[in-house]
């Protein structure tokens, strides 16, 4: 009964972040809402993983987790990469 409740709550959770997502004003608010997608991801996963007594979900949520690091990383990078560069005026 308790892993229902922490499942429900997860995806109570993952449903608030897609919204998130979808209507984030600026693009770091839809980074920082797939971040917690992928988090959210990996605890359900740990959750499913343990409720059917198959160790090896676990593995596969650490991969994830991997995989949502690197991703992010890049993500960000690819945006403070290509921003313009903002003119200071008065600077030379």
């Amino acid at each position: 009964m308790m892993f229902f409740v922490a499942m429900v709550a997860v995806l109570i959770s993952l449903a608030l972040g897609l919204a998130r997502a979808l209507l984030g004003p600026t693009m770091f608010d839809r980074m920082l809402a797939g971040n917690t997608i992928g988090t959210l991801a990996v605890l359900a996963l740990a959750l499913i993983g343990f409720v059917t007594g198959r160790p090896d979900f676990l593995d596969l949520a650490i991969l994830y987790t991997l995989l949502n690091l690197v991703g992010t990383i890049a993500v960000l990078r690819y945006f403070k990469l290509s921003e313009p560069a903002v003119p200071t005026a008065g600077k030379e």
